[in-house]
Order: C-alpha cells, then sequence, then structure tokens
C-alpha cells in the first residue's frame, strides 16, 4: 500500500495540529507531495534509505482532514477539547538514543522483593495484553487482574509519596519538545486538556512538578489515583481500575483538576458537564487503542493524531487507516533514524 507524505510550509504554523498562532482563523495551510513523488511504499528499504523522511507525517485521506481542521477553526475554541495519553504520546519514546521509561515502569517502591514481583507480573502479562489471538472480552478481564495484582502489590510492599519523587528524579523520562508550550498555548484559550493514562495519576503529576515546574489549570488526568496516609504511605487506590482497554470518557468521574494537587488556588475552568459539551476533539496517541479515549464523548469531529514511534514498516498500514495524521517518530534501525520530534512552534518542512 503506498501513502501520501504531508508537508506543512507556513512558518507560522503553531499546534494544536495546524492552527494557526491567532488559532482558528484562516491559515496559509497547504499539503503537499514530498519531493520524492507523490506515494511512496515502504515494502522497500532502499527507497527508504534514499530519502530523509524525517520531519513529515502521513495521511490516507489528505481532504478529509483538511475539512476537520476547517470545521473546527470555524467552530471556535469553545467547542474544543484535547485529549491525550501520557507516555510515549506526550513523552518522547527515544531518549537519548535508549528508550525512555513509562510513568508506570519509572516506580521502584523502595523494596527490590516487590519491584521484582511486579516485574514479573510485566513479563507475564504484557504479551498477553498485545495477543492478537485473546478475544476483547477475555483480554479486558487480564488487563484488570494484572493492574489490580499490581496495586496490591505496591500497598503491600509499602510504597511511600518520598519514593515517588526519587523515582521520578532518578527516571529517564522527558517530554517531548514543545509540550510545555502547547498546554500553555491551550491554557491561554481556556482549552481543557484530558491526559487519559492507565499509569499513575501521582506519578503524572509528579513528572509535571520535576520536569516542568508549573502547573495548568485546564488540566485534568484521568489515570489511577492513589490514597496515602498522614506519614505519605500508601493505603488504597481510588475508584475503580483504570487499564489501557478502559481509558476513556466515561471514567472522567474519577478525574481531579491537576492544579488541585500542586497548590493552585484559581477553580477550574470546566467541570466534567461541560467538557462533554466540547463536541470537537483533537486526541493524540501512540497506540491504536488509544482512539477509544473518545468513547463516550458524543463528539461532531475529532481530528485524532497517531505517534508511531517504533517498527514503521508493520505498523504504518494500521496506523494510517485508523489516524487522520500519523506522526514518524522512530529508529527504523541505528543507522537511519526517524527522530521527528513534534513541536508546536516549529513547523514541518
Amino acid at each position: 500500500m503506498s501513502y501520501r507524505l504531508q508537508s506543512v510550509s507556513n512558518s507560522n504554523l503553531t499546534l494544536p495540529l495546524f492552527f494557526s498562532s491567532t488559532i482558528f482563523h484562516p491559515s496559509h495551510f497547504s499539503s503537499r507531495a514530498w519531493r520524492c513523488g507523490d506515494t511512496f511504499s515502504l515494502n522497500a528499504r532502499t527507497q527508504m534509505e534514499e530519502h530523509d523522511f524525517s520531519k513529515v507525517t502521513v495521511t490516507a485521506d489528505p481532504q478529509s482532514l483538511e475539512n476537520k481542521i476547517s470545521a473546527i477553526r470555524s467552530a471556535g475554541p469553545s467547542k474544543l477539547q484535547v485529549i491525550a495519553d501520557f507516555d510515549a504520546t506526550l513523552t518522547r519514546y527515544w531518549i537519548s538514543g535508549s528508550r525512555g521509561q513509562s510513568s508506570h515502569g519509572l516506580l521502584k517502591q523502595g523494596n527490590p522483593e516487590y519491584d521484582a514481583k511486579r516485574h514479573a507480573l510485566f513479563e507475564y502479562y504484557h504479551p498477553l495484553e498485545f495477543s492478537p489471538h485473546i478475544p476483547i472480552e477475555e483480554k479486558t478481564k487480564l488487563m484488570e487482574e494484572w493492574w489490580g495484582k499490581t496495586h496490591a502489590l505496591l500497598v503491600e510492599g509499602g510504597l511511600t509519596y518520598d519514593a515517588i519523587k526519587t523515582s521520578v528524579a532518578n527516571a529517564s523520562i522527558a517530554f517531548r519538545e514543545g509540550v510545555v508550550e502547547l498546554f500553555e498555548f491551550l491554557e491561554e484559550r481556556g482549552i481543557p486538556v484530558l491526559i487519559f493514562s492507565a499509569g499513575l495519576a501521582d506519578i503524572i503529576e509528579e513528572v509535571l512538578r520535576q520536569k516542568v515546574h508549573k502547573s495548568f489549570k485546564n488540566i485534568k488526568i484521568v489515570s489511577n489515583r492513589m490514597i496515602f496516609n498522614e506519614d505519605g504511605c500508601l493505603v488504597s487506590f481510588k475508584g475503580k481500575i483504570i487499564h489501557t482497554l478502559n481509558k476513556n470518557e466515561h471514567a472522567l468521574d474519577m478525574a481531579a483538576p491537576l492544579h488541585d494537587h500542586l497548590g493552585e488556588t484559581n477553580g477550574p475552568i470546566d467541570d466534567n458537564s461541560s467538557v462533554k459539551t466540547r463536541t470537537n476533539v483533537l486526541l493524540l496517541g501512540d497506540h491504536i487503542g488509544d482512539l477509544g479515549m473518545s468513547d463516550g464523548l458524543n463528539y461532531d469531529i475529532r481530528i485524532s493524531v497517531g505517534f508511531l514511534n517504533d517498527n514503521i514498516e508493520n505498523n504504518l498500514d494500521s496506523y494510517s487507516k485508523a489516524f487522520d495524521i500519523v506522526y514518524l517518530v522512530s529508529y527504523i534501525n541505528s543507522s537511519f533514524p526517524l527522530m521527528y520530534e513534534w513541536s508546536p512552534t516549529r513547523p514541518l518542512h
């Protein structure tokens, strides 16, 4: 199968997506075929190696994408919300040539026995999560089982909030270039951001605290939230388990505004009911399953952006069918990096 490569030539372009710096106003968005021709095939590695495909995006239906962008601009910022996955979407998949850590994977309990037990669960359940042979109903039960056992080990092993702080400080985790600017851009315009994660809300907040050093009143984190006692020891988890197969807007009641936990005093810009009236969605994810994050929302228009972090040759076909636009963010091999880091203030060339 072949795909059209899209390049954006407007030097004033800022994210989200192709919105101009004066968001939703007419822009000079244009799409053109990449210089190597109207289409390209990923079946021939030699063809790929003849061209630098970094800083490009792939879309299967350019006209549909342009129509969606135009409609969202026309509706204005009051109708828009951003829904984003956290790990390997807002954060970098590659850091200095090595895999970055996830919000769950970076955690060290300070108890090697329990760290090892959690790793053993990962070794057992992770292959099941991606198995194409397990029906979705059965796989959902397995994910609930995995998360439940992991949470129990964190409580039993005596996790403390100090251990979370230390884990984040020592972790190989970083936001993609431009994410902070994007958050600021959206906050200025009153556009809410829902970060959906099957990880741990407390760790995500600590990552923001240590890496960004500020909070955003428009951000809510929909993830598994811990409950600590007065001594800072984990005693339980709040609400139902959020795992990789059920992170969607049905879980909004579990979300707390980020600023509530980072010490901000301003009230939330949106309660859950008003968020649900924002029927235009910009969805950011790195797995096809992340498209389910908008389940439960009766949206009018959704632009879905897929970050294809690895294994481009095998995954581009399915990603280009599933997402409106795909960013290539990967190593095909050590000598041919496709490492375009998304930036809201830098054009694609």
